[in-house]
């Protein structure tokens, strides 16, 4: 049997105020002696109560907006797919539901972004927030919506944490694993890896899950050599010279995302290197691009659209009441899309 939540009247009846007292309290309403806030804050943190947050929009009248975070970085572009992707899921959701889609993007790097993004939240009164990596595993930021009452959904969470708040992504261990996976099955037993940010923590489990399947195929760390990249066709450009420059380099290079495997295919064809000849790339995300360049890419196939059109969904039924909403996150299937950019090793 699990216990029952604490409901209003409980936090009214252990503080000893009035019902409309403790509700003027958690919705931040005048009129109330500092004295009762203190007894109805402190009788909320003992009962463990959560605030229903779908009453409080009801009462409230707040607008039916969902507000989509996206991070930038000032010293990189931005990857060429991956926000606008998630914009267009979000959006036909919202369409369908008569919500209005608003995005934002922070710069993921100032001191300040947390306190900011909860200011904006807060003074936009939306429906719901739909928060982006490297935002969406930030358990602090996660808790200080939660205490001005906003509802939080989170893109491809990685932390075992979920601050109470729905998740939607793929296994990105597992993704890392079966395209690692793949590679050695071909024959391929050098590699190297260009990675994302690392507060980026969903896509670290890229690499992650490359490391286990080497491990597994009794392989040792050694065979895998990584350099730190930042999803970017840039990166993918300045570090693939540098893997291809050691004495026994890589016959193969799984990229973080297809921004950073189209550099490195670039420099690859730059450097006189054949590609699947001389040296497999792999990828993660299907961006169109990777269908695009030659030879196209093998890549995993990320359900990008169909994560932020669920964010929005989960969005939707919880103002609704027409589901419960549960915490943690929900996994979408990936899949390997094999094209032309990987073969077996002309040598191992």
């Amino acid at each position: 049997m699990t216990a029952r939540k604490p409901t209003i009247d409980d936090v009214a009846r252990l503080s000893g105020v009035a019902r409309a007292t403790v509700s003027r309290v958690l919705n931040d309403g005048p009129n109330v002696s500092a004295r009762s806030r203190t007894r109805v804050l402190e009788a909320v943190a003992t009962l463990g109560y959560q605030v229903n947050l779908q009453a409080r929009y009801l009462a409230g009248g707040g607008n039916r907006s969902v507000l989509l975070i996206l991070a930038s970085d000032t010293e990189s572009e931005p990857n060429s797919y991956y926000q606008s992707a998630l914009e267009i899921g979000a959006l036909r959701v919202c369409m369908q539901t008569g919500m209005e889609l608003v995005t934002h993007s922070l710069q993921q790097t100032r001191d300040d972004v947390e306190a900011r993004l909860i200011e904006l939240v807060e003074d936009s009164r939306c429906s719901g927030v739909i928060l982006t990596p490297p935002f969406s595993d930030r358990m602090t930021l996660i808790a200080g919506l939660r205490r001005i009452g906003a509802f939080v959904v989170r893109i491809s969470p990685a932390t075992a944490e979920d601050g109470g708040m729905p998740g939607i992504g793929m296994d990105d261990e597992a993704a890392g694993f079966a395209m690692a996976r793949h590679l050695i099955a071909l024959g391929h037993r050098r590699f190297g890896f260009i990675q994302g940010r690392a507060e980026h923590l969903s896509a670290e489990q890229r690499y992650r899950g490359a490391l286990r399947a080497l491990d597994e195929a009794g392989l040792a760390p050694s065979a895998m050599r990584a350099e730190r990249g930042n999803f970017t066709f840039k990166s993918g450009v300045d570090l693939l010279p540098k893997m291809v420059a050691l004495a026994d380099r890589p016959t193969a290079i799984i990229c973080a995302n297809d921004d950073t495997a189209v550099g490195a295919l670039f420099a690859a064809h730059r450097a006189g290197i054949d590609v699947p000849g001389d040296l497999s790339i792999a990828s993660f995300d299907d961006t169109p691009v990777s269908a695009l360049v030659w030879p196209p890419l093998t890549t995993v196939h990320q359900p990008i659209q169909e994560m932020s059109a669920r964010a929005v969904q989960i969005i939707a039924e919880a103002l609704s009441g027409a589901a419960p909403v549960a915490a943690g996150a929900e996994r979408l299937p990936f899949s390997i899309v094999e094209r032309g950019s990987v073969a077996a090793p002309a040598s191992v």
